[in-house]
């Protein structure tokens, strides 16, 4: 049986292969409804399926974008990635995701075999401060867009949730319960870098401790993102002679972890132990108690950085506040905060 061509799908539907084309790729020129029914009917009748490498080979782009995440088994990554995988289904396009395990050699590799594969453009979610990447980026002239955190070293469009503003009502909400202060449980880096989200939450953690008049000596605890490594800090922390009356944590992750150590040492949360997390992540709304946290807008954030990294004009002039797209941090009061609310 002989093979379907773009030719046969034009004959058919009385018009020309370029129409076909528009309608296969939906643009770049629109076309007129009735005539895309056409198309797509003729399509259909002859079982016409689209050479996906021939187009890639002729346009040197393929209906790929690729995602670099730290770890996508991580709640956070994970939602973050089907939410970017969902945005770009919507534009036709499919995702790739490798993970770069928080190391800066992995992240690389990443960024050469994605953008080698000349993906329509990439999504990352940098692992750190990257001088490297922002070399391979600039030296392949790729469509990239950053996608939660923001690497001092790399230029490119960015969007990001207003993460110093979310710990500062997370940390706010706390005291207001009345508690003498509130610990953090921060990451395990010694000298934060300009635009990670966990040096952000730190910061909106001393500016609501500093607006309240509390000291912040002391009570700021490093810990790995994950609630593993979480639980043995939050081990040791809970059971020594100065534990906290309430802890906000940079991530519900840690939280999580928290939450596991306090069940463990029969210390009750909220009643003993007030707790915070930061990322709103599905199962935070089931921990025991429920987890008060702090959420973006995870979908619109993904459409954002989709059709930033589609869309021409990517590469817009202006300062590096202009190229930044922020999204607002709103808290979500659950019980582990001492609320008396349902969930």
């Amino acid at each position: 049986m002989a093979k379907v061509t773009r030719d046969d799908v034009a004959r058919l539907a009385g018009t020309s292969t370029a129409v076909v084309s528009y309608v296969i790729n939906n643009g770049p020129r629109p076309v007129a409804p009735a005539t895309r029914e056409r198309v797509l009917a003729a399509i259909k009748e002859l079982g016409y399926r689209p050479d996906r490498v021939a187009q890639a080979m002729a346009s040197r782009r393929t209906d790929l974008i690729g995602m670099i995440v730290p770890d996508a088994r991580q709640p956070f990554f994970a939602e973050m990635a089907h939410a970017v995988e969902q945005a770009a289904a919507e534009r036709g396009k499919m995702v790739l995701v490798g993970n770069s395990d928080y190391l800066d050699e992995r992240e690389v590799h990443y960024l050469r075999a994605f953008l080698g594969m000349r993906v329509s453009g990439l999504i990352l979610v940098s692992q750190g401060p990257s001088e490297t990447a922002a070399v391979e980026i600039d030296a392949w002239d790729a469509r990239v867009v950053l996608l939660h955190r923001r690497p001092e070293a790399i230029e490119d469009v960015a969007v990001v949730t207003d993460d110093v503003g979310g710990a500062q009502l997370a940390t706010r909400h706390l005291l207001e319960h009345g508690h003498a202060y509130v610990a953090c449980l921060g990451g395990i880096e010694t000298t934060p870098a300009i635009g990670d989200p966990v040096a952000d939450h730190v910061t909106g953690w001393r500016r609501a401790m500093d607006d309240a008049g509390r000291s912040t000596e002391g009570r700021l605890f490093q810990a790995p993102y994950n609630r593993y490594d979480a639980y043995q800090v939050a081990l040791a922390l809970l059971a020594g002679p100065h534990r906290p009356p309430a802890i906000v944590c940079a991530t519900d992750d840690q939280a999580i972890g928290v939450l596991r150590a306090a069940r463990e040492l029969r210390i009750d949360v909220p009643g003993e132990l007030a707790v915070a997390g930061f990322d709103d992540v599905k199962e935070a709304a089931l921990t025991d108690p429920p987890l008060t946290t702090v959420a973006s807008d995870r979908p619109a954030m993904a459409r954002a950085a989709v059709d930033l990294v589609l869309d021409d004009g990517l590469r817009v002039a202006g300062s590096r506040r202009e190229r930044l797209k922020l999204f607002p941090s709103r808290l979500v009061v659950r019980r582990s905060c001492g609320c008396p609310v349902r969930g």
